[in-house]
C-alpha cells in the first residue's frame, strides 16, 4: 500500500514539475526576446533600451538560462510566481482573487454532470422499451459534439433573451449560475454517462444479478442496491479526468456570460502575453488537476475491494 501511495504521489509532483518545465520554456526559452512579451507590441519598438534593460534584469533575464529556471522554480515551490506584467499585482493574489468565482462554477458545474450521467445511464438500464433506451444512450454522443459556446448561445437565447427567465450576463446571485452550470455541465456529462451506461449494462449482467433475480428481488432493488454502487467507481476516475475539460471549457463560458473567473483571466492574459501570469495559471491548473486525480486514487481503494485485494497480494510479494 505504502508503494502505491509513493507512486500516485510522485506521479503527481511529476505533473505539476512538467508543467512548469515546459510552461518556462515556451514562455521563456524559445522567444527570441522575452522582454519584447513584456510590452505593448504596438509599443515594443519606441521603448528605450534602458527600459528594456532595466526590465530584463529585474525579471532576470540577464542570468544564463539554468540560473533563471532554478530560480523560478525555487520561488514557485513557495507560491510565487512573481508579479503580472500588466498590474503589477502578484500572480499568487491574481489567482486567488478571481478562484473562488471559477471553483464555484467549476464544482457546480461537475455535480450537476455526474447528476444527468447518473440519471441517463439509469434511465438506459432501467427501461424496457428499445426505442427509449436508444434515445437515451444517444444523448452522451450529442452533449459532447456541440460545441460549448453554441449550447450557451443557444441557452441564452431561449431562456435569457426569449424567456427572461435568468439574467443574460454578470454576476446578480444565484440566478445568474445557472444558465453558465448548465453549459459547462452538458459537454462533461457525456463522457461520464457514456461509461455509466456501459458499466451498468456489464454488471446487470453479472453473476451475483442472476442471483438476486434467483432470490426474487426486483428490478429497481437490483439497480439501486447492486449495480447502481459497482458500476459507480469507474465514474469517479472520469470525473477527475474531466477536470481539465472544465477549465478549459471555463475560458469560453466564462467569456459567453461575461463572467470573473480564471478563464477570462487566462484568456487576458495569453492576449497581453502577460508571461508570470500565464505560468502561474498553468501550474495551477496543473497542480488542481494532480491532486483531484491523487485523491481519486487514494480513496478507490477504499470504495472497490478488489483493488484492496491486489494492493495486498503484490504488497506480501513484495516483502519476501
Amino acid at each position: 500500500m505504502l508503494r502505491y501511495l509513493a507512486g500516485k504521489a510522485g506521479r503527481a509532483v511529476f505533473v505539476v514539475w512538467a508543467a512548469f518545465t515546459l510552461t518556462f520554456i515556451l514562455l521563456y526559452v524559445l522567444p527570441a526576446n522575452p522582454v519584447d512579451l513584456l510590452f505593448d507590441p504596438a509599443e515594443v519598438n519606441s521603448v528605450p533600451p534602458e527600459v528594456k534593460a532595466a526590465v530584463a534584469e529585474s525579471y532576470g533575464f540577464t542570468e544564463p538560462v539554468l540560473v533563471q529556471y532554478l530560480d523560478r522554480l525555487g520561488h514557485a515551490v513557495r507560491g510565487d510566481f512573481g508579479t503580472s506584467a500588466q498590474t503589477g499585482a502578484s500572480v499568487a493574489s491574481s489567482i486567488a482573487g478571481v478562484l473562488p468565482a471559477t471553483l464555484g462554477l467549476a464544482v457546480g458545474a461537475l455535480a450537476l454532470a455526474l447528476v444527468i450521467a447518473f440519471v441517463i445511464a439509469l434511465v438506459a438500464t432501467a427501461t424496457r422499451q428499445r426505442w427509449l433506451r436508444n434515445l437515451v444512450e444517444s444523448l452522451p454522443t450529442a452533449s459532447v459534439s456541440i460545441p460549448v459556446f453554441l449550447s450557451g448561445i443557444l441557452l441564452l437565447q431561449i431562456f435569457a433573451f426569449r424567456l427572461g427567465w435568468f439574467p443574460a450576463f454578470g454576476e446578480r446571485g444565484w440566478q445568474s449560475l445557472v444558465l453558465p452550470l448548465v453549459t459547462l455541465a452538458i459537454p462533461v456529462s457525456g463522457p461520464i454517462a457514456q461509461l455509466l451506461v456501459r458499466s451498468f449494462a456489464t454488471e446487470f449482467r453479472s453473476g451475483y444479478v442472476t442471483t438476486s433475480w434467483a432470490k426474487g428481488a426486483t428490478r429497481a432493488r437490483i439497480i439501486v442496491g447492486d449495480v447502481f454502487r459497482n458500476a459507480s467507481l469507474p465514474a469517479l476516475t472520469i470525473a477527475a479526468v474531466t477536470f481539465g475539460s472544465l477549465m478549459v471549457n471555463a475560458v469560453i463560458v466564462e467569456t459567453v456570460f461575461a463572467r470573473k473567473g480564471l478563464g477570462r483571466m487566462t484568456q487576458t492574459a495569453i492576449n497581453t502575453l502577460d508571461l508570470p501570469l500565464v505560468q502561474g495559471i498553468v501550474v495551477f491548473v496543473a497542480a488542481a488537476f494532480a491532486l483531484i486525480n491523487l485523491v481519486v486514487d487514494l480513496v478507490y481503494p477504499l470504495l472497490d475491494p478488489r483493488l484492496r485485494a491486489t494492493l495486498a497480494v503484490a504488497g506480501g510479494r513484495g516483502t519476501r
